[in-house]
Protein backbone atom coordinates (compact mmCIF):
# COMPACT_ATOMS: atom_id res chain seq x y z
CA UNK A 1 0.00 0.00 0.00
CA UNK A 2 1.82 3.53 -1.17
CA UNK A 3 2.09 5.99 1.62
CA UNK A 4 0.46 8.96 1.89
CA UNK A 5 2.10 12.33 1.86
CA UNK A 6 1.59 12.63 5.55
CA UNK A 7 2.70 9.60 6.62
CA UNK A 8 5.49 10.43 4.24
CA UNK A 9 6.29 13.25 6.15
CA UNK A 10 5.83 11.67 9.06
CA UNK A 11 8.44 9.46 8.73
CA UNK A 12 10.86 11.92 8.30
CA UNK A 13 10.17 13.85 11.32
CA UNK A 14 10.42 10.90 13.89
CA UNK A 15 14.16 10.02 11.62
CA UNK A 16 15.66 11.14 15.00
CA UNK A 17 13.91 8.92 16.83
CA UNK A 18 15.16 5.80 14.93
CA UNK A 19 18.56 7.29 15.26
CA UNK A 20 18.76 7.33 18.57
CA UNK A 21 17.14 4.09 18.50
CA UNK A 22 20.12 2.71 17.06
CA UNK A 23 22.60 4.30 19.45
CA UNK A 24 20.93 2.91 22.05
CA UNK A 25 20.74 -0.33 20.81
CA UNK A 26 24.94 -0.46 20.40
CA UNK A 27 25.24 1.51 23.82
CA UNK A 28 23.21 -1.70 25.62
CA UNK A 29 25.18 -4.25 22.92
CA UNK A 30 21.94 -5.91 22.00
CA UNK A 31 23.70 -7.39 19.01
CA UNK A 32 26.65 -9.09 21.69
CA UNK A 33 23.59 -10.04 24.09
CA UNK A 34 21.53 -11.81 21.11
CA UNK A 35 24.27 -13.30 19.03
CA UNK A 36 23.69 -17.00 20.33
CA UNK A 37 20.38 -17.09 20.66
CA UNK A 38 16.81 -15.29 22.68
CA UNK A 39 17.36 -13.25 25.54
CA UNK A 40 14.93 -11.78 28.27
CA UNK A 41 14.27 -8.15 28.65
CA UNK A 42 15.34 -8.61 32.27
CA UNK A 43 18.42 -10.61 31.22
CA UNK A 44 19.59 -8.11 28.85
CA UNK A 45 18.46 -5.10 31.40
CA UNK A 46 20.56 -7.12 34.43
CA UNK A 47 23.99 -7.61 32.29
CA UNK A 48 23.53 -3.71 31.43
CA UNK A 49 22.48 -2.35 34.86
CA UNK A 50 19.64 -1.02 33.17
CA UNK A 51 15.70 -0.37 34.38
CA UNK A 52 14.12 -3.80 33.21
CA UNK A 53 10.94 -1.78 32.62
CA UNK A 54 12.21 0.54 30.32
CA UNK A 55 14.46 -1.96 28.58
CA UNK A 56 11.18 -4.12 28.04
CA UNK A 57 9.72 -1.06 26.67
CA UNK A 58 12.85 -0.62 24.45
CA UNK A 59 13.11 -3.74 23.33
CA UNK A 60 9.39 -3.46 22.03
CA UNK A 61 10.75 -0.26 20.23
CA UNK A 62 13.36 -2.13 18.50
CA UNK A 63 11.18 -4.71 17.19
CA UNK A 64 8.91 -2.26 15.71
CA UNK A 65 11.94 -1.00 13.65
CA UNK A 66 12.98 -4.46 12.64
CA UNK A 67 16.25 -4.94 15.13
CA UNK A 68 14.89 -7.61 17.20
CA UNK A 69 11.63 -10.28 17.00
CA UNK A 70 10.06 -11.47 18.93
CA UNK A 71 10.77 -14.52 20.12
CA UNK A 72 8.73 -17.88 22.20
CA UNK A 73 11.29 -17.10 25.14
CA UNK A 74 12.16 -13.00 25.01
CA UNK A 75 13.40 -11.45 22.04
CA UNK A 76 16.19 -12.53 19.52
CA UNK A 77 18.51 -10.50 16.96
CA UNK A 78 17.63 -10.20 12.77
CA UNK A 79 19.81 -9.30 10.77
CA UNK A 80 19.43 -5.66 10.74
CA UNK A 81 20.79 -6.02 14.36
CA UNK A 82 23.40 -7.94 13.54
CA UNK A 83 25.58 -5.46 11.63
CA UNK A 84 25.21 -3.45 15.09
CA UNK A 85 27.99 -6.22 16.26
CA UNK A 86 31.31 -5.12 16.81
CA UNK A 87 32.65 -8.24 15.00
CA UNK A 88 30.46 -7.77 11.90
CA UNK A 89 32.66 -7.49 8.58
CA UNK A 90 30.62 -4.38 8.11
CA UNK A 91 29.75 -3.43 11.25
CA UNK A 92 27.93 -0.06 11.70
CA UNK A 93 28.31 -0.17 15.27
CA UNK A 94 30.72 2.89 15.28
CA UNK A 95 28.60 4.82 13.24
CA UNK A 96 25.79 4.42 15.03
CA UNK A 97 27.56 5.90 18.32
CA UNK A 98 29.01 8.33 16.43
CA UNK A 99 26.75 9.77 14.15
CA UNK A 100 23.93 10.14 17.01
CA UNK A 101 26.52 11.88 19.21
CA UNK A 102 25.91 15.23 20.78
CA UNK A 103 28.94 16.83 19.33
CA UNK A 104 27.17 16.43 15.79
CA UNK A 105 23.29 16.64 16.39
CA UNK A 106 24.01 19.91 18.57
CA UNK A 107 25.66 20.81 15.24
CA UNK A 108 22.89 19.66 12.70
CA UNK A 109 20.31 20.75 14.76
CA UNK A 110 21.26 23.92 13.57
CA UNK A 111 21.00 23.19 9.75
CA UNK A 112 18.22 25.95 8.67
CA UNK A 113 20.33 28.64 10.27
CA UNK A 114 23.25 26.83 7.98
CA UNK A 115 21.20 27.38 4.61
CA UNK A 116 20.11 30.76 5.88
CA UNK A 117 23.84 31.69 6.37
CA UNK A 118 25.32 29.69 4.02
CA UNK A 119 27.91 29.11 6.76
CA UNK A 120 29.30 26.10 9.12
CA UNK A 121 27.16 25.85 12.61
CA UNK A 122 29.86 24.39 14.82
CA UNK A 123 31.10 26.85 16.38
CA UNK A 124 28.01 28.36 17.19
CA UNK A 125 26.78 24.96 18.77
CA UNK A 126 30.03 23.75 19.68
CA UNK A 127 32.19 26.91 20.32
CA UNK A 128 35.41 25.99 18.01
CA UNK A 129 35.52 23.90 14.84
CA UNK A 130 34.71 20.23 14.26
CA UNK A 131 38.45 19.75 14.26
CA UNK A 132 39.18 21.77 17.23
CA UNK A 133 36.45 19.76 19.06
CA UNK A 134 37.86 16.40 17.98
CA UNK A 135 40.98 17.17 19.33
CA UNK A 136 39.95 18.45 23.00
CA UNK A 137 37.66 15.37 23.70
CA UNK A 138 40.39 12.54 22.51
CA UNK A 139 37.92 9.85 23.44
CA UNK A 140 34.98 11.63 20.75
CA UNK A 141 38.16 11.72 18.47
CA UNK A 142 39.11 8.17 18.43
CA UNK A 143 35.03 7.11 18.21
CA UNK A 144 34.74 9.77 15.30
CA UNK A 145 37.83 7.94 13.41
CA UNK A 146 36.85 4.81 14.13
CA UNK A 147 33.03 5.59 12.50
CA UNK A 148 34.65 6.83 9.74
CA UNK A 149 36.85 3.58 9.40
CA UNK A 150 33.64 1.31 9.56
CA UNK A 151 31.85 4.26 6.84
CA UNK A 152 34.73 3.54 4.54
CA UNK A 153 35.00 -0.07 4.53
CA UNK A 154 32.80 -0.93 1.66
CA UNK A 155 34.16 2.02 -0.33
CA UNK A 156 38.20 0.56 0.25
CA UNK A 157 36.91 -2.93 -0.13
CA UNK A 158 35.93 -1.42 -4.38
CA UNK A 159 38.27 1.27 -4.50
CA UNK A 160 41.56 -1.31 -3.67
CA UNK A 161 40.59 -3.81 -6.75
CA UNK A 162 40.36 -0.57 -9.11
CA UNK A 163 43.65 1.08 -8.16
CA UNK A 164 46.48 -0.02 -10.31
CA UNK A 165 49.31 0.62 -8.47
CA UNK A 166 51.79 0.22 -11.40
CA UNK A 167 55.67 0.40 -10.07
CA UNK A 168 54.71 2.54 -6.97
CA UNK A 169 56.15 1.74 -4.10
CA UNK A 170 55.24 4.27 -1.03
CA UNK A 171 51.68 4.91 -0.63
CA UNK A 172 50.67 7.50 1.45
CA UNK A 173 47.19 8.05 3.30
CA UNK A 174 47.06 12.02 3.60
CA UNK A 175 44.44 12.62 6.84
CA UNK A 176 43.80 8.87 6.35
CA UNK A 177 42.71 8.70 10.38
CA UNK A 178 43.28 5.05 11.69
CA UNK A 179 45.12 4.63 7.87
CA UNK A 180 42.22 1.77 6.86
CA UNK A 181 42.76 2.81 3.47
CA UNK A 182 46.62 2.62 3.42
CA UNK A 183 46.19 -0.37 5.73
CA UNK A 184 43.82 -2.28 2.90
CA UNK A 185 46.35 -1.62 -0.09
CA UNK A 186 49.12 -3.26 1.90
CA UNK A 187 47.42 -6.14 2.38
CA UNK A 188 46.58 -5.97 -1.07
CA UNK A 189 50.48 -5.87 -2.33
CA UNK A 190 52.85 -7.04 -0.12
CA UNK A 191 55.61 -5.07 -2.18
CA UNK A 192 53.63 -1.59 -1.03
CA UNK A 193 55.40 0.82 1.93
CA UNK A 194 52.60 2.81 3.70
CA UNK A 195 52.74 6.29 5.53
CA UNK A 196 49.30 7.62 7.38
CA UNK A 197 49.53 11.78 8.51
CA UNK A 198 47.06 12.99 10.28
CA UNK A 199 46.71 14.99 13.61
CA UNK A 200 47.97 13.73 16.56
CA UNK A 201 44.97 12.47 18.46
CA UNK A 202 44.08 9.88 15.52
CA UNK A 203 48.03 7.86 15.50
CA UNK A 204 47.58 6.01 18.23
CA UNK A 205 44.27 4.14 16.48
CA UNK A 206 46.50 3.48 13.26
CA UNK A 207 49.67 2.18 14.54
CA UNK A 208 47.28 -0.60 16.83
CA UNK A 209 45.39 -1.28 13.45
CA UNK A 210 48.16 -1.89 11.65
CA UNK A 211 49.85 -3.96 14.61
CA UNK A 212 46.58 -5.81 14.92
CA UNK A 213 46.66 -6.62 11.42
CA UNK A 214 50.37 -7.74 10.76
CA UNK A 215 51.59 -4.94 8.99
CA UNK A 216 53.35 -2.62 11.15
CA UNK A 217 56.59 -3.87 9.55
CA UNK A 218 55.41 -1.61 6.43
CA UNK A 219 53.54 0.86 7.84
CA UNK A 220 54.63 4.14 9.64
CA UNK A 221 52.15 6.89 11.49
CA UNK A 222 53.44 10.67 10.85
CA UNK A 223 51.59 13.55 12.54
CA UNK A 224 51.22 16.41 10.52
CA UNK A 225 49.15 18.82 8.52
CA UNK A 226 48.08 18.91 5.40
CA UNK A 227 47.76 22.32 4.82
CA UNK A 228 51.20 23.06 5.89
CA UNK A 229 52.99 19.83 4.12
CA UNK A 230 52.89 15.84 3.00
CA UNK A 231 54.76 13.09 2.94
CA UNK A 232 56.31 11.79 -0.24
CA UNK A 233 55.28 9.10 -1.89
CA UNK A 234 54.59 7.67 -5.17
CA UNK A 235 50.63 7.37 -4.57
CA UNK A 236 48.65 9.72 -2.30
CA UNK A 237 45.20 8.66 -0.97
CA UNK A 238 42.64 11.12 -0.35
CA UNK A 239 39.43 9.85 1.16
CA UNK A 240 36.65 11.61 2.24
CA UNK A 241 39.30 14.37 2.84
CA UNK A 242 38.16 17.23 0.20
CA UNK A 243 34.60 17.30 0.92
CA UNK A 244 35.31 18.85 4.68
CA UNK A 245 37.08 22.03 3.51
CA UNK A 246 36.53 25.21 1.20
CA UNK A 247 37.81 25.23 -2.51
CA UNK A 248 40.18 27.31 -1.29
CA UNK A 249 41.65 25.19 1.24
CA UNK A 250 41.20 22.23 -1.26
CA UNK A 251 43.78 24.20 -3.49
CA UNK A 252 45.77 24.20 -0.90
CA UNK A 253 45.92 20.41 0.14
CA UNK A 254 46.17 19.31 -3.65
CA UNK A 255 48.65 22.10 -4.55
CA UNK A 256 50.95 20.27 -1.06
CA UNK A 257 49.98 16.54 -2.48
CA UNK A 258 51.28 17.75 -5.87
CA UNK A 259 54.35 19.05 -4.37
CA UNK A 260 54.48 15.55 -2.47
CA UNK A 261 54.57 13.36 -5.94
CA UNK A 262 57.72 11.13 -6.64
CA UNK A 263 57.78 11.63 -10.75
CA UNK A 264 55.44 9.82 -12.35
CA UNK A 265 52.98 9.86 -9.28
CA UNK A 266 49.61 10.16 -8.65
CA UNK A 267 47.04 11.59 -6.46
CA UNK A 268 43.88 9.21 -5.90
CA UNK A 269 40.78 11.24 -4.80
CA UNK A 270 37.70 9.18 -3.20
CA UNK A 271 34.94 11.10 -3.05
CA UNK A 272 30.94 11.28 -3.29
CA UNK A 273 30.64 12.92 -6.53
CA UNK A 274 27.41 14.61 -6.61
CA UNK A 275 24.62 16.23 -9.32
CA UNK A 276 21.87 18.02 -9.63
CA UNK A 277 19.52 15.00 -9.96
CA UNK A 278 21.42 12.97 -7.60
CA UNK A 279 19.21 10.36 -5.61
CA UNK A 280 20.07 8.81 -2.00
CA UNK A 281 22.42 10.19 0.76
CA UNK A 282 25.01 12.57 -1.64
CA UNK A 283 22.39 15.49 -1.53
CA UNK A 284 21.40 14.89 2.26
CA UNK A 285 25.49 14.48 2.73
CA UNK A 286 25.80 17.48 1.13
CA UNK A 287 23.62 19.17 3.40
CA UNK A 288 25.06 17.62 6.66
CA UNK A 289 28.61 19.11 5.40
CA UNK A 290 27.44 22.51 4.90
CA UNK A 291 26.12 22.50 8.69
CA UNK A 292 29.37 21.06 9.98
CA UNK A 293 32.67 22.37 8.18
CA UNK A 294 31.01 25.05 5.43
CA UNK A 295 31.71 23.10 2.88
CA UNK A 296 30.59 20.58 0.10
CA UNK A 297 29.75 17.87 -1.78
CA UNK A 298 31.15 18.24 -5.55
CA UNK A 299 30.84 17.27 -9.17
CA UNK A 300 32.98 16.00 -11.22
CA UNK A 301 33.17 19.50 -13.16
CA UNK A 302 33.91 20.71 -10.09
CA UNK A 303 36.62 18.52 -8.70
CA UNK A 304 38.29 19.54 -12.22
CA UNK A 305 38.31 22.70 -11.08
CA UNK A 306 39.76 22.16 -8.36
CA UNK A 307 42.70 20.32 -9.99
CA UNK A 308 43.39 23.18 -12.23
CA UNK A 309 43.71 25.20 -9.68
CA UNK A 310 46.25 23.51 -7.76
CA UNK A 311 48.60 22.78 -11.09
CA UNK A 312 47.20 18.63 -11.43
CA UNK A 313 45.10 17.09 -14.45
CA UNK A 314 42.39 14.24 -13.89
CA UNK A 315 43.10 11.29 -16.06
CA UNK A 316 40.12 8.87 -14.91
CA UNK A 317 37.32 8.63 -12.87
CA UNK A 318 35.95 5.59 -11.78
CA UNK A 319 32.82 4.74 -9.70
CA UNK A 320 32.92 2.19 -6.43
CA UNK A 321 30.57 1.88 -4.06
CA UNK A 322 27.76 4.36 -4.98
CA UNK A 323 27.44 7.09 -4.89
CA UNK A 324 31.65 6.98 -4.32
CA UNK A 325 34.31 7.64 -7.10
CA UNK A 326 37.89 7.31 -7.59
CA UNK A 327 39.32 10.32 -9.29
CA UNK A 328 43.01 10.06 -10.29
CA UNK A 329 45.48 13.05 -11.22
CA UNK A 330 48.93 13.98 -11.88
CA UNK A 331 50.71 16.93 -12.36
CA UNK A 332 49.81 19.13 -15.04
CA UNK A 333 52.50 19.47 -17.89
Amino acid sequence: MTESPYETVMGFLVGPWLAQAVRAAVDLSLAEHLADGPRTAAEIAEAEGADPDATARFLRACASMGLVAYAEKGFTGTELLSVLHRDAPMSLRDLAASQSSACLWLTWARIPEAVRSGESQTTQALGMSFFDYLAAHPDEGALFGAAMASMSAPVIRDAVEVIDIADATTVVDVGGAHGSFALAMLAKHPGLQAIVLDLPHSLPGAQAAAAERGLDSRFTAVAGDFFHAVPQGDILLLKFILHDWSDDDCVRILSNCRDALHPGGRILITEIVIDDHAPGIAPLMDIAMLASAGSRERTLAEFDNLLTRAGLHRTAATAVEPPYVVIEATAAA
